[in-house]
């Protein structure tokens, strides 16, 4: 198992190093320069370069990018605010998005795999019928159509919930934005467990548990259901790093101060160190989640570590 872990770790760590070296080249490529200001003559933009090191070569940039980035040094922000350090600013709207986000993994994820499991056990009854229409709404609609109705409905018009984000009433304000962010990871899961469910339910390991005289719940959330999380999880896995990581969208409509209108503003400002830094953490995040979902491979189902150990 150790060397399962330590592979899986290596990996991941040698995956966000490219990640870097090309957010590098990328940050070179971008038309412009964050001075474009006409008002600064050549001096004024030479002595800036030279602030900021970026007058120094390639190469060296390179090295010192990396160092301080891996360091948690995302640099300074050129235009949203200038001077002041990124993780600052990250620092200060992160936690409003991975808390909106991770309400609404939680709220989708939780009964999605209800929804599946109600349909998939009563399936070609009314259950599984009500399950998929709202999995088919879930997965056409937009989150912000969702979230636009769910402002107009429950926070114009019925006034249960406040419209706009408030850091004064965080966890009331939040609603609104984790169920319309929820509801395509919730219609994403109850799909996905439905079928792996109605799959696992007819297969023979199943038959041979309901002949040794288990039934009901134990049968299908020890047996059934165990057998159908790797899917699950993989489904899961992507959708948990987008809503942490902020709507763009539904963030502008509740005027959530997160990092995906940090991103929204950032690109609009032309401020590419902050671009690029987000840019980072996504991936980060995103390379967390699935070390993390590798490491679950082994431990829900541990014919995968064998078969690792047996190639290895």
């Amino acid at each position: 198992m150790k060397k399962y872990i330590l592979k899986r770790i290596l990996i991941s760590l040698f995956t966000l190093l490219v990640i870097t070296l090309v957010l590098f080249i990328l940050l070179q490529l971008m038309p412009g320069s964050p001075f474009n200001d006409e008002k600064l003559t050549d001096e004024q933009r030479a002595a800036l370069y030279a602030k900021y090191g970026l007058d120094k070569p390639l190469i060296v940039q390179f090295f010192k990018y990396v160092t301080r980035i891996f360091q948690g040094d995302f640099g300074v922000s050129y235009k949203i605010s200038k001077n002041t350090p990124i993780s600052t600013l990250i620092a200060q709207r992160l936690p409003v998005s991975i808390r909106i986000g991770g309400q609404a993994v939680f709220i989708g994820a939780v009964i999605g795999l209800v929804l599946g499991v109600v349909a998939a056990v009563w399936s070609h009854t009314i259950w599984d019928t009500l399950s998929t229409v709202i999995s088919v709404l879930g997965v056409s609609i937009p989150s912000y159509v969702f979230a636009l109705g769910l402002s107009y409905q429950l926070g114009f018009k019925m006034r249960l919930f406040p419209m706009l984000y408030s850091n004064t009433k965080v966890l009331a304000s939040s609603v609104l934005p984790s169920i319309a962010l929820c509801m395509f990871t919730l219609a994403s899961i109850a799909r996905f467990t439905r079928t792996e469910m109605i799959e696992a339910l007819g297969s023979e390991y199943i038959q041979l548990a309901e002949s040794k005289g288990i039934y009901g719940f134990r049968l299908i959330w020890k047996h059934a259901l165990r057998n159908t999380l790797i899917p699950i999880i993989t489904v899961l896995a992507p959708l948990i790093v987008d809503l942490m990581t902020g709507s763009l969208v539904v963030e502008k409509i509740f005027a959530i101060p997160g990092v995906g209108s940090l991103l929204v503003t950032a690109i609009q400002s032309n401020d590419y160190n902050v671009v690029i830094s987000l840019s980072f953490i996504y991936s980060a995040m995103y390379i967390a989640i699935m070390l993390v979902v590798d490491l679950l491979y082994g431990v829900i189902d541990p014919r995968i570590r064998v078969s690792e150990a047996v190639h290895d």
